[in-house]
């Protein structure tokens, strides 16, 4: 009987601390990309790491500048402090065979802002 309650109380225990669920808060990112290098450009986009992205569909990025500047604006609902994005211009992804870009989210501040020269690893 000993047994079975000290198994029963080790699988409460468990249990309760398995169940822990981390928390998430809103993550405002403004992605900014140069793809001065690579006109004429008919698409520009972002793949990402984390919700409400993924690396199986472009998030469509809008010109600033025609063929120089493209930007958008991300809001992450995530546990996470960071993540991974590669961008993608005419259906071409940037850094081939290399790491995906690395940023950390911003937490002083409402909004991250992320720039980047497309296929160039920022210094």
């Amino acid at each position: 009987m000993k047994r079975f309650l000290l198994s029963l109380s080790i699988l409460t225990i468990l249990k309760t601390f398995s169940s822990c669920v981390q928390k998430t808060y809103d993550r405002k990112v403004r992605f900014l990309v140069d793809v001065n290098q690579m006109a004429p450009i008919k698409s520009c986009g972002l793949r990402v790491s984390n919700n409400p992205l993924s690396w199986d569909q472009d998030l469509e990025m809008k010109p600033i500048v025609k063929d120089s500047l493209y930007s958008v604006a991300v809001t992450f609902n995530t546990g996470y402090l960071g993540c991974e994005v590669k961008f993608v211009v005419n259906g071409q992804f940037e850094l081939q065979n290399q790491d995906n870009r690395r940023f950390a989210f911003d937490i002083e501040k409402d909004t991250t802002f992320y720039s980047a020269v497309f296929d160039r690893q920022n210094p």
